[in-house]
């Protein structure tokens, strides 16, 4: 019994060296990732633009005595006034949201241009899988070496091997 679960320890430690070993997202993922946040940040800018031109609109007096037409009031100015205060302060904070997606817009393209200059010099060299396999097909490295993932899932096996051989015998 306690073979068995020595040898399922073995197992899962040997498939979770195996699974940390995924290579890093390559620069065209990169690419596409920054073309992807590029697109999200326009569609904001739109919408904000939108509502900067709907503010200006709103804040124009005609369209402000408009809007408190309904509205009684023995002090209609100051009204106006708070009125023309409320939508300055929105349309003033719309457009420094504005100001920061352009500078994280400018950051991205930046990003973008560095992300596909990289993708560019990756794919004019040579892949690191072909050169292994060169080396696999010519015997300068041995097959059971490189379906081991670099041999030192091999060594963990045996050294676990060895390990449970011992204590086997100790007993």
């Amino acid at each position: 019994m306690k073979l068995k679960s020595s040898l399922m320890l073995l197992f899962v430690l040997v498939l979770s060296v195996s699974i940390s070993a995924q290579e890093p997202t390559s620069a065209a993922d990169q690419v596409e990732k920054y073309k992807a946040q590029l697109l999200e940040l326009q569609g904001k800018e739109d919408v904000l633009r939108t509502r900067v031109a709907e503010l200006d609109e709103a804040i124009k007096p005609e369209n402000i005595e408009r809007s408190l037409a309904g509205v009684g009031s023995t002090r209609p100015e100051e009204l106006r006034e708070h009125r023309r205060r409320q939508l300055s302060i929105e349309r003033d904070g719309v457009l420094s949201q504005l100001q920061t997606i352009e500078i994280s817009r400018l950051r991205l393209e930046g990003a973008l241009a560095n992300a596909e200059a990289q993708a560019y010099q990756e794919s004019a060299r040579p892949r690191p899988t072909d050169s292994n396999q060169m080396m696999i097909a010519t015997g300068a490295i041995p097959m059971w070496f490189v379906f081991a993932d670099g041999g030192s899932v091999a060594l963990l096996v045996l050294g676990g091997g060895a390990l449970l051989y011992r204590r086997k015998r100790m007993r």
